[in-house]
């Protein structure tokens, strides 16, 4: 629980000097002003903070160490945590803020760490024998996949992946609470 706790407040941390760094401007729209400050410094670090904010939320590499060790939780839990509240932030975080990572070096740099952090966790899952785990490391998977289509500027199919993801994430949980309660 203190690893997640601390993983997640760096990326509340960024998300909070985002959002201050925005109202340097008058307001939370970006979008009205990112045409013409596209390739300014304050973009570029309004881009940095809310990838860093995402890629904490959603456990990417080199915060990917929380999401499994998340799973020792009652398995309603997990989850929520899975499936419906906060990996899912992450993704839905970078969606919002596309423009952004289409923009700058911020989406290469995305793709190289989504890219690990799919390699990785595929292959943890490989050598984990607690199904609790087995479904952490597929949807640490499943979010590097989204994050590295997020990095290409394919955002409707994030979109619809995490929507997907989601729904049938959570019948995994189902499936998997009763075969650890039998």
């Amino acid at each position: 629980g203190m690893l997640t706790a601390l993983s997640n407040r760096i990326g509340d941390v960024a998300f909070l000097l985002a959002i201050a760094w925005m109202l340097n401007y008058g307001s939370w729209n970006y979008i009205f002003y990112l045409e013409i400050m596209q390739n300014e410094f304050e973009m570029l670090l309004i881009g940095s903070l809310v990838m860093l904010a995402a890629m904490t939320k959603s456990a990417q590499i080199p915060f990917s160490s929380w999401l499994p060790a998340a799973m020792a939780a009652p398995t309603p839990v997990s989850a929520l945590v899975h499936s419906s509240t906060l990996v899912t932030a992450g993704v839905y975080l970078l969606i919002r803020f596309n423009i952004i990572l289409s923009t700058s070096w911020l989406g290469q740099l995305l793709l190289l760490l989504s890219g690990l952090t799919m390699f990785m966790a595929g292959l943890g899952a490989n050598f984990e024998f607690d199904l609790k785990k087995i479904i952490a490391l597929s949807t640490l998977s499943q979010l590097g996949l989204m994050m590295s289509i997020l990095s290409m500027g394919f955002f409707k199919l994030a979109m619809f992946h995490l929507l997907t993801h989601a729904l049938f994430k959570a019948l995994l949980f189902m499936c998997a609470g009763a075969i650890i309660h039998n």
